[in-house]
């Protein structure tokens, strides 16, 4: 079980970073250029963690970081900053928390993992939270914004299952690298083409960028890719409803937001969701999968 708790704990770290991505996003980075803010996050996250391990992809890996890189990043960044962009903070990231059970249902027949009955009971109660903090009445949840939430949220589940299915033998800190180097090389040109000239950035975006790429996107990947090797995706899953929970509280801390009786209610239902998923009775298991290279 103290192998359970480090795993979960480490996996914590990307939902509430990528949480905390909404805002800054939203408050601080250009609103019209989608691609170019998609492109700078990926991009210098992958030559960080490309510095820091010194590895090329090998045989399958160059197709399947293409792959991976273009799921995971390069469609899944460009939406969620268009989401960003087009919804409040707490609405963006609460879209989002369906995930674990489009996770656990992508999963079945991929990796395959059957969902369990603790995994189905949390992410009931944790969609249920859901939609209590969706269904307030907040001004500005426009339907392009919810349907690129819905659609990030499809191509990452898809992606992450993918990468967990193909990560044995590889090490994590490489695969995230090449999968984030090779989004950010599809981004480039594309944005190029599409939105001109790259955007000219004040002092607060520049560290703005630097905060999205470096916490928000190469630790954050990381710790969520590390999660995905050693627990179940149905507990992966639904450690990522933190997410919502941090994009509501920091919206409503910093952002202003109005953080009403019916959202608290949902949050508290978020959170039960997390913890009826919890591992139970696995040390062994896990502790098995954690020595898998």
């Amino acid at each position: 079980m103290e192998a359970n708790v480090r795993w979960v704990a480490l996996t914590a770290v990307a939902p509430v970073a990528w949480g905390t991505n909404y805002f800054v996003t939203h408050e601080f980075l250009p609103a019209d250029r989608p691609l170019y803010g998609a492109a700078l996050r990926a991009l210098p996250a992958g030559l960080v963690l490309l510095a820091l391990r010194r590895q090329r992809p090998r045989g399958v890996w160059w197709w399947r970081s293409a792959v991976l890189g273009l799921l995971n990043m390069s469609v899944f960044f460009v939406l969620v900053y268009a989401a960003s962009q087009l919804l409040p903070t707490s609405v963006a990231s609460t879209v989002m928390a369906v995930s674990p059970l489009t996770m656990m249902l992508i999963a079945w027949p991929l990796v395959p993992e059957r969902p369990g009955t603790a995994h189905l009971a949390g992410a009931a109660v944790g969609l249920g939270g859901v939609c209590l903090m969706l269904l307030t009445g907040v001004e500005g949840a426009s339907a392009p914004g919810v349907l690129a939430s819905v659609a990030a949220l499809l191509v990452s589940s898809f992606g992450h299952i993918l990468a967990k299915r193909w990560s044995a033998g590889t090490d994590v800190l490489a695969s995230t690298g090449w999968q984030l180097t090779a989004g950010g090389v599809f981004l480039l040109p594309v944005a190029a083409a599409v939105e001109g000239p790259p955007p000219a950035l004040s002092t607060p975006a520049l560290l703005a960028f630097g905060y999205v790429a470096v916490v928000a996107t190469a630790l954050a990947f990381v710790a969520w890719f590390t999660g995905l090797r050693h627990l179940p995706v149905g507990t992966v899953g639904l450690i990522g409803l933190l997410n919502p929970v941090t994009g509501v509280l920091l919206g409503t801390a910093v952002a202003g937001e109005v953080l009403t009786v019916q959202q608290l209610c949902g949050l508290v239902l978020v959170l039960a969701g997390v913890v009826l998923g919890r591992p139970k009775r696995a040390g062994r298991r896990d502790s098995i999968q954690g020595h898998i290279p």
